[in-house]
């Protein structure tokens, strides 16, 4: 018999790539729990079962019995989440509350996708925003639900996915994929000051193969999944080439974080992309393009 798995937010950027590793094993039976704010059915996967509605009503959308739950259906965005911080609360809040409890009624293992944000400028980056603060207490939250009612669980940390299926446009948009798309319309590259801002930029499939090994292997622990290489906001601007245009600060704009992928790398895992030649690759290919059309 398959074990069952569900995805809160299967219909996301991480969760869409999720739900396609794991529907290709055959163990698992998979199922997706997705609002659709951020998700979109362009990124069904064939072969997932998918519910539309809210992680508050998980107990009244799931009429079965999850063997383990990856809870990636959360507000995930930082300087937005100071003017949508109902939705923060609604998602991040209410949203963790009603999992757990659907946890202790089922005794479904939970893979919490905590934010690497809680350990930004020297660990004061969960209180640098509404989104920062609500993930980190989240994380103390469900360790405390183990410890309280017996649920087994592993949180898992993201340091800046980039990759295929990210948002592009408008004010959910990330970094890369904003990037891209500028590129390709010959528009300015726009990076917040000061621009010397740090990130860890890591590839979706190594998201993937991290968040799947401590799925089945991790246990009442947490586990960072993100690239050791660091590059300032400016320098991934830079490698993509163009004009350059500041913008000013912004509130929630953290400078660093550390990577905290020893117990992750532990299992087994190591990233294997690197951001340098992500965008290479990108800009090849576009160019590439651009010669296909003039020519």
């Amino acid at each position: 018999m398959k074990s069952k798995i569900l995805v809160t937010g299967g219909a996301g950027f991480v969760g869409s790539h999720l739900c396609e590793r794991l529907v290709k094993d055959d163990r698992y039976e998979v199922h997706s729990l997705d609002n659709y704010s951020m998700g979109s059915e362009d990124n069904h996967i064939p072969g997932v079962h998918y519910v539309r509605g809210e992680t508050t009503d998980i107990d009244q959308l799931i009429d079965f019995t999850p063997d383990m739950i990856y809870h990636l259906g959360e507000y995930s965005r930082v300087e937005q989440s100071f003017d949508d911080i109902e939705k923060v609360w609604q998602y991040n809040k209410d949203g963790i509350f009603a999992v757990l409890q659907f946890c202790r009624k089922t005794g479904a293992k939970l893979i919490y996708a905590g934010s690497s944000t809680k350990f930004g400028d020297g660990g004061l980056g969960r209180s640098q925003s509404p989104y920062a603060w609500t993930k980190a207490t989240n994380t103390e939250l469900v360790m405390n639900y183990g410890t309280w009612f017996n649920i087994p669980y592993a949180i898992t940390y993201f340091y800046n996915v980039y990759g295929g299926r990210e948002i592009a446009t408008g004010k959910y948009a990330t970094l890369i994929a904003l990037f891209k798309e500028k590129v390709r319309k010959g528009e300015p590259l726009t990076v917040v000051s000061p621009g010397s801002q740090k990130r860890n930029f890591t590839h979706i499939d190594d998201i993937i193969d991290g968040i799947v090994l401590v799925g089945e292997n991790g246990y009442g622990d947490e586990f960072g999944i993100g690239s050791e290489e660091a590059y300032t906001v400016l320098e991934i601007a830079q490698m993509f080439g163009g004009h350059v245009e500041m913008l000013p600060a912004r509130a929630g704009n953290r400078m660093t974080a550390d990577v905290v992928s020893e117990k992750t790398r532990a299992l087994g895992w190591n990233p294997t992309r690197r951001i340098s030649d992500h965008i290479a690759e990108f800009t090849s290919e576009l160019r590439a393009q651009q010669n296909r059309h003039t020519s």
